[in-house]
C-alpha cells in the first residue's frame, strides 16, 4: 500500500513479522474483553516462540500457551468471565508445561506498569505484604521507606518494572498516525501497556480521519497517541469473540465451544483448530460466520 508520511498502517502479517521469539510481550484488553485477538491468532500460527507474557489474561494466555509460546507468563488472572479458568490455561498449568510463573497481585501488577511507563526499576506499594505472593516468588524485594510518618519507616514492596519489547492492543478506532480511542466502559490500562513498551502495535476497528476520533464523543475517549505507537492494523471483528463495546459483545455461544474444545480430548481441539484457526484471519472470521449461520438455522 501507498503510505504518506506518519503513516502507520501495517498488516497483521507485518507486525507478527516485526517480532523476536523470546520477546517480552504485553497483551491489552481485559480477561475476555477487548483482546487484539487478531494479533494472538497470527501468532499462535507463527514460528515464535520463548515468549514472556504479560496480561490480564483470557484467551490470549489460553490460545499461546496451547501452541507452546509461552516461555514465561506474568499475570494476575487468566479467566473467560462466564468460565471462571481459561481451560487451554488450566490445561497448561496442571500439565506445567509453562517453565515459568510469576502471579501478581491485580495492583501490583499495575504499578509493575507504571514503572515501567515512567522507566523506573520499581516502584513501592502496600499490595502484597503479608501475603503469598512474596512467598511464591522471593526475588520480589521489600524496601523501607526513608521517610519517618510517625509510625516508624514503613516497609514497602518494590515492585519491579514489567518492561515490555512489544505491546499488542486493540481499540475502537484510529488514525493512520497511531492515535487510538475506545469507545467503550473502560480503557483497561492499555495506555499503560503502550507506554511500557519499546514498541506497541494498535489494531482497530476502523481507521478513520484524525477529525472523525472526536466526532460525537461526550467525552475524552483518545488513549494512545501517535508517540507512542509503531504501526496501526485495521482489523474488523479482530477482538472476537471477546468484547470490543459498542461495535460488538462476547460471543458467548463461541467461547462455549472453545471452551469446550479446550478442556476436551486432543481430537476435540483438534477439530476446533482445524475449523476455525488453522488459516489466516479472513479464514477465521469465515468460519465463525458460517457457524453463527449454522446455529441460527
Amino acid at each position: 500500500m501507498s503510505r504518506k508520511p506518519r503513516d502507520k498502517r501495517m498488516s497483521i502479517d507485518e507486525v507478527v513479522g516485526s517480532l523476536e521469539s523470546g520477546m517480552t510481550i504485553g497483551i491489552g484488553g481485559w480477561g475476555p474483553r477487548r483482546k487484539p485477538m487478531a494479533l494472538i491468532r497470527a501468532i499462535y500460527n507463527s514460528d515464535l516462540t520463548d515468549l514472556t507474557i504479560v496480561s490480564w489474561g483470557g484467551a490470549d494466555v489460553g490460545l499461546l500457551a496451547r501452541a507452546g509460546k509461552i516461555r514465561k507468563l506474568v499475570y494476575a488472572f487468566v479467566s473467560l468471565d462466564t468460565v471462571p479458568l481459561e481451560p487451554n490455561f488450566q490445561r497448561a498449568r496442571q500439565a506445567a508445561s509453562i517453565p515459568e510463573i510469576v502471579e501478581l497481585d491485580e495492583g501490583m501488577f499495575q504499578t509493575g506498569l507504571k514503572a515501567a511507563a515512567e522507566r523506573l526499576p520499581f516502584l513501592p506499594m502496600r499490595a502484597g505484604l503479608g501475603s503469598d505472593v512474596l512467598v511464591n516468588n522471593p526475588w520480589i524485594k521489600t524496601v523501607t521507606s526513608p521517610y519517618d510518618d510517625g509510625a516508624g519507616h514503613e516497609e514497602l514492596v518494590a515492585v519491579p518494572a514489567l518492561r515490555l519489547d512489544a505491546a499488542l492492543i486493540h481499540l475502537n478506532r484510529a488514525d493512520v498516525h497511531g492515535n487510538g480511542t475506545y469507545l467503550g466502559p473502560d480503557p483497561y490500562f492499555d495506555d499503560l501497556f503502550a507506554m511500557a513498551a519499546d514498541k506497541t502495535y494498535l489494531c482497530v476497528e476502523q481507521i478513520v480521519d484524525t477529525a472523525g476520533l472526536t466526532v460525537d464523543t461526550p467525552v475524552q475517549r483518545l488513549l494512545v497517541n501517535r508517540m507512542m505507537v509503531s504501526g496501526v492494523v485495521e482489523t474488523p471483528r479482530g477482538a472476537h469473540f471477546t468484547t470490543c463495546t459498542p461495535d460488538y459483545e462476547r460471543d458467548e455461544r463461541f467461547q462455549r465451544a472453545y471452551a469446550a474444545a479446550a478442556g476436551g480430548t486432543d481430537e476435540e481441539w483438534q477439530a476446533f483448530h482445524d475449523r476455525f484457526l488453522a488459516g489466516d484471519e479472513a479464514s477465521y472470521q469465515a468460519a465463525v460466520q458460517a457457524n453463527t449461520l449454522e446455529n441460527a438455522r
